[in-house]
């Protein structure tokens, strides 16, 4: 996850409007496997860990080979990521993305690869690569008949300038210039935007803004009006926001897939086991229903698998369903 930008993000939104590739369906809620901690179990053991609590679908930050190994053959659906760090290679090179895919996809016959995220959250500078990676890395697929495999970047909700209310939403300035191409490219291809979407983030940056109720999905009653619209929670009114700023910007149709989103249980404001309990839990029975204005299941990835004590200290490290003992955090049914 990246922090940049997110408190001033929501600062200027508050004072401007208070898997082979498996088909689409409402099972698809997953969780994120992040590996920066030293004290993880093995890839297998993880892997048993998603079948026995029926989670369904992964997210791998890069292609981890254990995990990949461990993965193959077991249905479950993967997001893999194509790191920020190999961008500006996969964008200048045809060649690199064919050996790209190659080594980390065609190398994984037996995985069930749902999408090739190219990059997260990618800033500044390196933002002139995304649709260049892209496009190389979409035509290697194609070219080694993978075609079905959907190429796509995960973006941070911090490019939102404006959220609130939804159809007031639009990129910030420096968002603008990146992701017209990007969202070309998605609709050309058929693929989804991704993005990571942080409820507690907008909540705990802005202390007294945000209703508690409102961030947890246990909001009685509508919060925000947008014309015919109510929203009872910052989840649904964070998504919208996201298909009323693609489609200013050349993404009409292009769906939205949540590829992060969770409550910290420890570590900062309200970062507890029973909060994020209550967040999860009503996000997975939520996200089956969808938004009010996308009715329907909204592929969502929490995040994440485990706490990760290689982050930076506080809600960084605590933002897993897992100890890495195995043991639960807190109590939680993906059925």
């Amino acid at each position: 996850m990246a922090r940049q930008g997110v408190a001033s993000m929501f600062a200027m939104a508050l004072l401007l409007g208070v898997f082979a590739s498996v088909p689409q369906s409402v099972e698809a809620i997953g969780v994120c496997y992040g590996m920066s901690a030293n004290n993880l179990p093995a890839a297998s053991t993880v892997v048993g860990l998603y079948k026995s609590n029926g989670i369904n679908s992964m997210r791998l930050y890069a292609p981890d080979q254990g995990a990949l190994q461990s993965v193959g053959g077991t249905g479950i659906s993967v997001i893999v990521g194509a790191p920020n760090d190999v961008l500006s290679n996969l964008a200048a090179s045809p060649a690199a993305a064919a050996s790209w895919v190659r080594n980390n996809i065609q190398a994984y016959p037996t995985v069930s690869f749902r999408y090739v995220s190219v990059g997260n959250e990618v800033a500044g500078g390196a933002t002139q690569n995304l649709a260049p990676a892209m496009e190389n890395v979409h035509s290697a697929l194609a070219a080694a008949g993978l075609g079905h495999i959907k190429v796509t970047t995960s973006v941070s909700q911090a490019i939102l300038g404006v959220f609130s209310p939804p159809s007031a939403a639009e990129f910030t300035g420096e968002a603008q210039a990146f992701m017209g191409p990007v969202l070309q490219f998605l609709a050309r291809t058929g693929a989804p935007l991704m993005a990571n979407i942080y409820p507690y983030l907008a909540y705990a940056y802005s202390p007294g803004a945000i209703d508690k109720n409102y961030a947890l999905f246990t909001a009685s009653g509508t919060v925000v009006q947008d014309g015919a619209y109510g929203y009872q929670n910052l989840f649904d009114t964070t998504v919208d926001a996201f298909y009323f700023a693609m489609a200013r910007h050349g993404g009409s149709g292009v769906p939205v897939v949540v590829s992060e989103t969770g409550w910290p249980s420890g570590g900062g404001m309200d970062a507890t086991p029973a909060n994020a309990r209550i967040y999860n839990q009503n996000l997975i029975n939520h996200v089956r229903r969808g938004t009010p204005r996308h009715p329907g299941a909204i592929e969502t990835y929490v995040f994440s698998m485990f706490n990760e004590n290689q982050k930076e200290s506080g809600v960084e490290q605590n933002w897993g369903l897992f100890y890495p003992n195995m043991q639960h955090v807190y109590p939680i049914s993906f059925n």
